[in-house]
């Protein structure tokens, strides 16, 4: 068994010689995984106590940019209950979420997943956050901001594939439980209700009119939904005060949305959060999702200064079918320095907006069209012969019994990006454990579809950035 020292500077280096061009890449074939440490990281993280949640909301500023602090929904005291302490019952319902979630993104962005290019669509500015929520892998990450005049501290989930932010509200005809008492419209100076008449009521394909007012209503793939009414209101960030923005009001909601207040839409439409600002953040922000198990913070920047020098910069790619989604260009995948024998055209997104590979907060495990994922297990399982295999577990079809075992050698996984960056993940993006006695699995799947997802697991750790104005999403240079 390898020593576990080494593993820090593995993982550090890692980043620093894998976000570069095609030509001058050079980094290991294989890399550490300190298999007791992360043993460790199962074990639920203190939850944050009363006297700690303010220490959440604090937001740092600096000139261009304002920083929020990211945490995941295992910190919350609400979600820490006896059954989700062990960690095989939170990785089974964080799979089953996810499965509800990429089901309905295969649904609305694959027209079904059985068609070979002629899918048949369904997608507007309000109509892609029907496929997005907290009860389908959104739930993950949480920030905290404040809502209304005077502000009421609110946990809100992040979410890159909604275009809505909206937050359960008083009088509630129907509410799941929240951390922080429900937003009431009447102690805030600044809530006013959006007329049915307005532009932006206008925007909302299925809203409705009652009493004068607009109506909203988000049904999500698994028969949750919130509905309301829509109403420009104030949210607060730190110091910064934005005004007017489009938020639902939600006075009936139903589902697993269980600790956060509503929900904060990152998407490319109009009435998200991004698409709201505009010209205040000049379509630019940043977030870093802290890898499991970790006492730390994330982070979720806002603003042109939020953009990063050194970043490897991939362009993305507009699908006019489903504005909300960010999608990149991926031209293939490696394992252990050899890239598999996959062809760039499976990952590509055609003129009528079927397949391509998209970027998700809300989803978990990364998804590949079969062909793909299946020569990336098949290299994965062929470089890692002297690992004692697992029968499946949940959706992985590719697991490992390392209970013996302290520190692991294990090839590296990249993903090859359109133009030449190299994404070489840490091994703890992909190999990841599903107990908490060393059953360890690949932590990729399969698509039904066309459509690949680079999922949430993918990306803990490694600062992502979207520069909208400019097309593009940055992968580092800093970890978290």
């Amino acid at each position: 068994m390898l020593a576990s020292s080494a593993l820090p500077i593995v993982l550090v280096a890692m980043l620093h010689l894998t976000l570069s061009s095609v030509a001058t890449a050079s980094y290991p074939d294989f890399q550490l995984l300190n298999v007791k440490q992360t043993l460790i990281g199962t074990k639920i993280p203190r939850p944050l106590q009363t006297s700690e949640h303010h220490q959440v909301s604090d937001v740092s500023e600096t000139q261009g940019k304002w920083k929020l602090k990211l945490v995941h929904r295992d910190k919350l005291s609400s979600n820490t209950s006896a059954t989700f302490r062990d960690h095989s019952r939170r990785f089974h319902a964080r799979m089953q979420r996810d499965v509800k979630r990429v089901a309905s993104l295969l649904r609305l962005l694959s027209g079904g997943g059985g068609h070979d290019g002629g899918a048949a669509y369904e997608v507007n500015d309000f109509g892609s956050d029907v496929v997005s929520g907290m009860d389908q892998g959104s739930g993950e990450y949480f920030v905290r901001i404040g809502v209304g005049s005077p502000p009421k501290s609110q946990y809100m989930v992040i979410d890159s594939g909604s275009d809505i932010v909206w937050v359960q509200c008083q009088p509630c005809n129907q509410c799941y439980r929240q951390s922080d008492p429900v937003f009431d419209p009447a102690d805030s100076a600044s809530y006013a209700g959006i007329s049915c008449s307005s532009a932006v009521c206008d925007r909302i394909e299925n809203s409705g009119c009652n009493a004068g007012r607009c109506r909203y209503e988000v049904l999500y793939g698994d028969g949750s939904y919130t509905k309301g009414t829509l109403a420009l209101e104030t949210l607060t960030f730190g110091r910064t005060v934005v005004k007017n923005v489009a938020i639902g009001c939600g006075h009936i909601n139903r589902g697993m949305f269980i600790g956060a207040a509503g929900l904060l839409g990152l998407g490319g439409g109009s009435l998200s959060l991004v698409g709201q600002l505009g010209g205040q953040t000049g379509g630019a922000f940043s977030y870093c999702l802290v890898s499991r198990g970790s006492d730390a913070s994330g982070s979720l920047e806002f603003g042109r200064g939020a953009m990063p020098v050194g970043a490897a910069w991939v362009p993305l790619l507009r699908n006019p079918q489903a504005p909300s989604f960010y999608y990149v260009g991926l031209s293939g995948l490696g394992v252990g320095g050899i890239r598999v024998p996959v062809s760039e055209d499976i990952f590509q997104l055609t003129e009528l907006g079927y397949g391509g590979v998209v970027m998700d907060t809300g989803t978990a495990v990364s998804r590949f069209p079969t062909l793909a994922y299946k020569a990336l297990r098949d290299a994965f399982i062929a470089q890692t012969a002297n690992l004692p295999r697992m029968s499946t577990v949940s959706i992985f079809d590719t697991c490992y019994n390392l209970s013996d075992f302290v520190t692991i050698r294990v090839p590296t996984v990249s993903f090859y990006f359109s133009g030449g960056p190299i994404l070489t993940l840490p091994a703890s993006n992909f190999l990841i454990p599903v107990d908490d006695v060393g059953t360890f699995c690949l932590a990729f799947a399969s698509s039904t579809s066309g459509l690949s997802i680079i999922g949430n697991i993918q990306q803990e750790g490694i600062q992502i950035s979207f520069d909208g104005a400019n097309g593009f999403v940055g992968f580092g240079p800093n970890v978290c």
